[in-house]
């Protein structure tokens, strides 16, 4: 299963995208997007972000 992204509340600094080990996070217009296939689910990028727009 993959995380999620609170599009909302993202706010498109790409501290999640360095920080996933298996670069399943990319920036589409300003905003964190996922790759469900690509995501292992570690939870890399939920401690990254600093405004809470990603869950597990």
């Amino acid at each position: 299963m993959a995380v999620k992204i609170n599009k909302e509340t993202c706010i498109g600094c790409a501290a999640c995208v360095e920080t996933c080990p298996v670069e399943a996070l990319s920036m589409q217009n300003d905003k964190a997007v996922v790759n469900e296939e690509e995501c292992i689910d570690c939870g890399a990028c939920v401690d990254a972000c600093s405004v809470g727009a990603i869950t597990q």
